[in-house]
């Protein structure tokens, strides 16, 4: 371990541990073993790392929220982030408190998880993704670069979001205390699939094995097994048996 890290005497490191260069690790951290840390990484109290899991230059891992004065969400404190095994997470990520990382997930450079939020286990989660606050991912999912999931989301097992697909949440953007009355987040079922760009407005379901086009706006529920397409989303036909999950032999 270099001299210029600052590791709190109450944290433990497991054998075959090693750290880069001016690393924080605070109190009642615990690491597995054989982890390789990169340099100017920070991990927030009672954070706890499973084994084999690689933490790139930069990243900050259970940082506590801030709350805006107007904020709707209440000002208080997250439980310690849970990072799973073999976990490979790069730079200058930030993983906030609260967060229930699974084994064997891919956290790709710049991504943001907040607070309340649990990734099921071998999904990959791209470069510059933002998971928002109280969101639920599945297992083996795919949330590729630039894509944001808005707070109060559920991402089934086995789902594909594209590229820079937006998820909302406000139906009224901001404006007035009704909001608060209808304010909710996407669900993406089993095997459900968005194509780049999209854009899913508040409180919609898109079904099993459904399939949302490149650059359509969802503005209403999609129904499982049919392909959606257009500004509003309308139904295109559906999705072919042999893209259907129960036909990939994944499961």
């Amino acid at each position: 371990m270099s001299s210029n890290n600052v590791i709190d005497k109450t944290a433990m490191m497991g054998e075959g541990t090693t750290a880069g260069n001016f690393v924080v690790i605070s109190k009642n951290v615990k690491i597995g073993k054989e982890c390789a840390i990169g340099s100017h990484v920070v991990i927030h109290e009672g954070t706890v790392i499973g084994d084999n899991v690689r933490i790139d230059d930069n990243t900050v891992i259970g940082k506590q929220p801030m709350r805006a004065k107007r904020s709707i969400f209440k000002s208080e404190p997250m439980p310690p982030a849970e990072i799973g095994s073999h976990c490979l997470i790069g730079a200058q990520v930030v993983i906030y408190a609260g967060c229930k990382i699974a084994d064997n997930i891919l956290i790709a450079d710049t991504a943001a998880i907040r607070e309340n939020v649990s990734i099921g286990e071998y999904t990959i989660v791209g470069r510059g993704v933002t998971v928002e606050n109280f969101c639920k991912v599945g297992k083996k999912c795919k949330l590729e670069t630039g894509c944001y999931i808005t707070a109060y989301s559920e991402i089934g097992d086995y789902c594909f979001i594209a590229p820079m697909v937006t998820t909302t949440n406000d139906n009224y953007l901001g404006r007035t205390e009704e909001r608060f009355k209808h304010f909710k987040g996407v669900t993406v079922k089993k095997g459900g699939r968005i194509g780049g760009r999209a854009v899913i407005l508040p409180g919609i379901t898109i079904g099993e094995d459904a399939v949302v086009g490149a650059g359509s706006v969802v503005t209403r529920d999609v129904p499982a097994k049919q392909i959606f397409v257009g500004v509003p989303a309308k139904y295109f036909r559906d999705t072919p048996e042999e893209q259907l999950l129960e036909n990939q032999g994944w499961e």
